[in-house]
């Protein structure tokens, strides 16, 4: 069934049909540009929204970034950024795709309708024209037939009339038979027109009509084809970015379940944790002991078993000393804020000649050799520090990052340099063999200035190298003391030693400083280091290992009073780090010396 034979005459309807097609066409244009215009406004929202909550940081800088709930939040925004970029990519495939092909499709269609249709006007026209001339030659024809049959009418009266003359008769005659003849040729030419307007009329209706209208419905069939396929691209967009937009989604759903809380918590320790030792307990001052103090309570006292007795903390009592009667050398001490300890104390304690209280002077050396913790109020008062070069004014921990971090990128600049001077070599060997490729001469200051970088970077790789192992050893002193001060039990409480140990003890010390009154007075260091010397004889030295240590790195020895070793090498551990970064170790070939305990992986017994 088609429209030329079932609407034959339905011209007007048919012209409204395709009229409303044509405009349905132009809606649904208009619909996906408004369509296209929202997603876009959509995606650029989502990009600002993106944008806007994004770190303005960079992530290298940021150490925010190290934990999986920052992590997380930056994919599931990137996440969003990409899903942005989706329905931009859906508005650009409805603009292309849709909006242009389909407003240009239906120029297209308004311009055949309006062919197909001044052809119908213009068959419609002719075949009025064709139906004008047919009436027209009717009315004549009939004009024609009445004015013979009054002519004949005319002739026949005066033809019986006695009166009339027979020159009257004749015309009237001459004048029936002319309009007789009239009469005849508009019978014919009307009987003419009347067969051109049938056959007109016939090839308007079963030929001429049905082929315009047969073109307009195939005009509107394919319209109607195509804007479904328009409808379907509608559809097709969205579902070509659904794979996308469903592993953004997934992509969320993976940030959301990194989150790992315990491990967040394991990053805030190593982003600030100080490496400084807790304090200890603080120590009770007797403000009564001068008053209740014998005469004999300046000297020590002495144990029953003849020896003596260090009336002071308990952690100066466990303290063993390198500079003994044996004068073993050790490697200078580290202080909690770097660098070796001062071999002199300022306003040091004096030695036992000089007559002052000896618990007085193990109280001070006490609290000048041990490492002290600041208090929280010096770590807020500290931030405002001066910044050095080896980050001493950093908390241990955090002192031993930065210097491994500068190390590092010191390890990839020198690298970088290392590779360029190579490069540089190579070119030059090239233009020594080809002259006509360039001068070998022009490289030479280039290759220069890249040995003075390697020289220049490896004098600071060296430096914070040592810098670096400085640090170690400190952030293991304190972690060690930290440790020990958990451990240890509680200091027992002082007690007056027998009146038999101090007079003894009295008596002793005083023939000493009778016996050395004749002598020049010592130094500082001296009486530092006579000090020392009186602990040392208090005890005993181990002549057997107290546990195993394995070297993880090489160690050279240069100093005095250390040993060299090899990585990987077993070593017997003959005495604990004692807070300040150096074990005393046994080698199986012979050989005792002090190495770093940050160069060892120890195992006790």
């Amino acid at each position: 069934m088609d429209w030329g034979t079932e609407l034959w005459d339905q011209f007007e309807v048919l012209e409204r049909h395709t009229q409303w097609g044509l405009d349905l066409l132009d809606r649904y244009v208009k619909f996906v540009k408004e369509r296209t215009e929202v997603e876009q406004a959509y995606a650029k929202q989502l990009r600002s929204l993106v944008k806007k909550y994004l770190p303005k940081r960079p992530t290298k800088d940021d150490p925010e970034s190290k934990f999986s709930q920052q992590q997380s939040f930056i994919q599931l925004l990137q996440e969003v950024n990409d899903f942005a970029g989706q329905r931009e990519l859906v508005a650009e495939n409805l603009s292309v795709r849709v909006c242009l092909e389909l407003a240009k499709y239906s120029q297209e269609m308004k311009q055949e309708r309006k062919m197909h249709f001044q052809e119908g006007r213009r068959a419609q026209q002719q075949l009025e024209n064709g139906f004008k001339q047919l009436e027209n030659s009717k009315r004549k024809f009939e004009r024609d037939c009445r004015e013979a049959e009054k002519a004949a009418q005319t002739a026949e009266r005066l033809d019986q009339d006695i009166n009339a003359t027979k020159a009257d008769v004749e015309k009237a005659k001459q004048q029936a038979h002319l309009r007789n003849h009239m009469a005849e040729e508009s019978k014919n030419e009307y009987a003419a027109q009347l067969q051109r307007f049938n056959r007109d009329q016939a090839h308007f209706y079963f030929s001429q009509m049905p082929q315009i209208f047969d073109k307009l419905q195939d005009m509107d069939e394919r319209r109607a084809t195509h804007l479904g396929a328009g409808y379907g691209l509608l559809s097709e967009a969205e579902l070509q970015v659904v794979p996308i937009i469903a592993k953004c989604l997934e992509g969320m759903k993976v940030a959301a379940d990194a989150v790992d809380a315990k491990n967040d918590s394991q990053v805030l320790i190593e982003l600030h944790k100080s490496g400084f030792a807790r304090p200890g307990d603080v120590e009770f001052e007797d403000f009564s002991q001068p008053m209740n103090r014998a005469p004999s309570d300046s000297s020590l006292g002495t144990p029953s078993d003849g020896r003596a007795e260090l009336r002071g903390s308990g952690r100066i009592r466990a303290k063993r000393w390198p500079f003994g009667k044996k004068n073993k050398p050790r490697p200078p001490s580290l202080s909690p804020l770097g660098g070796p300890l001062p071999s002199v104390l300022p306003n040091g304690p004096p030695s036992p000649r000089s007559g002052r209280d000896p618990l007085a002077i193990l109280s001070e050396i006490s609290k000048s050799v041990k490492p002290r913790l600041a208090s929280f109020r010096s770590f807020r008062a500290g931030r405002g520090a001066v910044v050095t070069e080896d980050f001493s004014h950093l908390p241990p921990e955090q002192q031993r990052k930065r210097l491994q971090q500068q190390l590092e990128e010191r390890n990839r600049e020198l690298q970088k340099e290392v590779d360029q001077r190579e490069a540089l070599k190579k070119m030059k060997d090239v233009y020594e063999k080809t002259p006509q490729m360039g001068d070998p001469a022009s490289l030479e200051p280039q290759i220069t200035e890249t040995l003075r970088n390697i020289e220049r970077l490896k004098l600071e790789v060296q430096k914070y190298e040592a810098w670096l192992a400085e640090a170690e050893s400190r952030v293991l002193s304190n972690r060690g003391d930290s440790l020990n001060r958990q451990t240890r039990p509680p200091d027992p409480p002082a007690s007056a030693p027998p009146a038999s140990s101090s007079s003894s003890s009295s008596s002793n010390s005083g023939s000493q400083e009778n016996k050395e009154s004749s002598e020049e007075p010592p130094s500082e260091e001296a009486q530092d280091t006579s000090i020392y010397t009186e602990f040392d004889e208090e005890f005993e030295e181990p002549t057997s290992p107290i546990g195993q240590c394995v070297a993880i790195y090489h160690f050279e020895g240069s100093s005095e009073g250390t040993i060299s070793m090899a990585e990987g090498e077993d070593l017997s551990l003959m005495e604990e780090d004692k807070g300040d970064g150096w074990t005393r170790v046994r080698r199986k070939q012979g050989g005792e010396g002090y190495v770093p305990t940050s160069y060892l992986r120890v195992t006790l017994h």
